[in-house]
């Protein structure tokens, strides 16, 4: 399964992601995007988003 690309997520967008300390385990948290981070058009391991909450992670899906 391919990672989305930068765009496919906009703010708003409900999505899971993979946070910097649940890189190893693989643990998804969801929320909603409120701001991209990555400037690049796509990225090996996700796009990087602020979620809505204040956390930071990588794009895993797009639900």
């Amino acid at each position: 399964m391919a990672v989305p690309t930068r765009s496919q997520i906009s703010p708003g967008t409900k999505v899971n992601i993979v946070l910097k300390e649940d890189q190893r385990s693989g643990t998804l948290t969801q929320g909603v995007v409120e701001r991209l981070l990555t400037k690049s058009p796509n990225h090996p391991h996700g796009i990087k988003v602020r979620l809505d909450d204040g956390q930071v992670g990588r794009v895993k899906e797009i639900l």
